[in-house]
Order: C-alpha cells, then structure tokens, then sequence
C-alpha cells in the first residue's frame, strides 16, 4: 500500500490534510480540524447499506454499496477524492476504521484516477483513541496552573501571551458566561476535545512541562470539559488576576457588544445582523433573570434597550456601560468574590496583569 501510516502524532504535529470518506452523518458527530469530507456514500446509501448487512450479510451489503455508488455517482467522488489528492499530495485518507471504505476508495483513486494515496491505519476510532489518551496522559504526566479573577479582567488576553497557554474558551467558542456565545455556533462535544488535546500534545512537543489554562466549571457553552481534566482541577494552584472596575467593562464592551455585534452583521448583514445581535443581548439577560430578581432585571434590562436605541441610531456603544456595571458589581462580582473565599487556600498569587504575566512565566520554566 502506498505509504499507509499509523503515526496519528506525526500527523497532526505537521496537520496533516486529511481525507474523510465516512458518512457527512458521522463527519458532523465528530471530526479533526484538518479533515475535509468527501464520502464514499452519502447518509442515505449508508443506512440502506447497514439496513442489509443486518438482513442479509456482508457480502450482499458490499453488493448493493457497488450499485448505489456507480456510474455517474462513483465518478463524481473519485472525481473529489483525485482533487483533494492532488491539491494535498502529503496527505491521507480515512475511514472510521481504516477498513473497507478506506480501501476502495484508495482502490478506486489508483484504478479511476491513476493516483496512489495513503490511508490511516485503524482510521478514525484509532486517531480519536489516540486523541483521547494524549488529554489524560498530559493531565497524569504535566503540571497544571489555574487561572481565575473576576469577570472581565483579561484572562484570555493574558492566556495568549504565555506559550504554555491552554485556551477552553477559545477552543469551546464559548466565553464561558451567560453571554459567552458568539455568533457561530459552538463545536461538536468531540471536536471540542479532539482540537483540545492537538493544542496539548503540539505544546508537549515543544517542550512544554506546565501548563496555565483558565478555571472554569465543567460546561464552557455546550462544551464539556474532558473528565481527566476537570477532576483534577480542584488539586491545582490557583492565580488570581486583577483589574479595576473600568478596565472590565471596558472589555466587556469591546467583547459582548462591539465585537459580537460586529460578528453578526458579518454573518447576516447590516439590518438582519444588527437585530440578530440585540435579541441575542436581550436573550442572554433575560436567561438570568431568576438569579437577577424582576426588579434589577427590570431595570438593567431598560438601560439595555435604551444603549441598543442609541447604538442603532448614531453608532455609539457607550450607553452599554451603564448596564455591564450594574450586571458586574451587582451580580457576577459577588459570585466570584464567594468562589475567590472558597477557593482561597489554593490562591498562590495575586495580582495585576503584568505582575500575574511575570509570576505565570517564571512558574512556567522547567524546575
């Protein structure tokens, strides 16, 4: 066979191009970021295929596989496959286990197109297990470092300036509080863990030793941290970072108003992203309001409005600020400060951003 690798680290160190053939069903359950999809049957085919394996065996399930994806059908997928190749001759193709559709379809290509091209060994459930044990073999063998502090201090600004920083949020795209979506929707739970543990196993690569990610609860969005990880959360020092009030709704502002706005109107347009962007402010209050009380929701709810009236009317988002500090100080603030006490005997420093940027460095360095 042509070159078939079963080196999973090698190939996504390098970020290997990856030729999915499986199923868009089972590519939209979980995926890598490398891959592309271009099946060797569609949803359909597949189920009409499984249907008779069950019913009538393997061979006649292969059969009725042959004479669904023939003719003008099976061209136009060697036809994808051959462009793919050629676009990425250092790639490789793959199946769920690197087994008989891996195989045709590496068939097909040499005899249709006249190419020879790898596949994975094993094939996706060998590369997702290889994933899998890269997250816990880091949790068991790395050190780890928490970092907390109240919202809106920075601590995604400040975990993108350390080269041993491990990014959940960025990863679950998802900032990790009530109004933490943004305007595209979050990753499946599998392409979550499976981007994760890539971003641990290339900073291992490297040499990294000790890793600082921010603390968070077990949900980022949707997204559920790998249970490796979280368990083992609560044994981990903890820094805490600082900002003044200002400095926080000043990000704030800059991330859940202008940002996401901006976001949104890239997707929807003008008209239709900016509506799209207040009813999804609107919505995310309104998601609290048990925790708020109908009188400080009333009332913060207004001020939202009213900041939205006027963004829409001169542009301007300083009206914004009004209800960000009465939603930090008078809800999100207290939260935090009872999870600072109650986490206190981990804290192992405090302090502003250079000072935490400084200390994160410096515990970073191997002992």
């Amino acid at each position: 066979m042509p070159g078939n690798s079963g080196d999973y680290r090698e190939i996504f160190l390098r970020d290997a191009p990856l030729l999915d053939v499986r199923a868009p069903v089972e590519f939209s359950k979980g995926a890598f970021p490398q891959a592309l999809n271009r099946p060797l049957m569609d949803d359909d085919e597949r189920a009409r295929v499984g249907t008779c394996y069950t019913q009538k065996g393997s061979q006649a399930a292969i059969d009725l596989g042959h004479r669904l994806v023939s003719g003008a059908v099976k061209a136009e997928r060697i036809q994808a496959w051959a462009d793919f190749a050629r676009a990425h001759p250092d790639g490789y193709l793959y199946c769920f286990r690197g087994g008989l559709r891996s195989q045709i379809s590496q068939q097909w290509l040499k005899e249709e197109a006249g190419i020879d091209y790898p596949r994975i060994d094993g094939g996706y459930k060998a590369m997702r297990g290889f994933l899998l044990q890269t997250t816990e073999a880091a949790v068991s063998e790395c050190g780890f470092i928490l970092l907390g502090g109240l919202t809106g201090v920075g601590k995604t600004e400040l975990l993108a300036r350390l080269d041993n920083g491990i990014d959940l949020e960025h990863h679950a795209r998802h900032r990790g509080s009530s109004f933490g979506r943004h305007a595209r929707p979050q990753p499946a739970q599998i392409d979550f863990e499976n981007v994760l543990a890539i971003d641990l196993l290339k900073k291992r690569s490297l040499g990294v030793q000790r890793f600082v990610l921010e603390e968070e609860s077990r949900m980022v969005g949707s997204c559920s941290l790998p249970l490796a990880l979280y368990r083992k959360m609560p044994e981990w020092p903890l820094v805490w970072l600082e900002d003044s009030l200002e400095g926080r709704v000043q990000r704030i502002l800059g991330d859940y108003v202008v940002d996401l706005c901006a976001q949104f109107v890239a997707l929807h347009g003008q008209e239709d992203g900016f509506e799209a962007f207040a009813e999804r402010l609107r919505h995310c209050l309104s998601k609290i309001v048990r925790r708020l009380g109908w009188e400080r929701y009333r009332r913060l709810s207004a001020i939202m409005d009213a900041a939205l009236a006027e963004q829409r009317r001169s542009g301007s988002v300083d009206a914004h600020r009004g209800w960000i500090e009465g939603l930090l100080s008078e809800y999100y603030d207290p939260m935090y400060a009872y999870q600072r006490e109650k986490h206190a005997e981990r804290i192992v420093f405090t302090g502003g951003r250079l000072a935490v940027l400084d200390y994160l460095r410096h515990r970073s360095q191997p002992a």
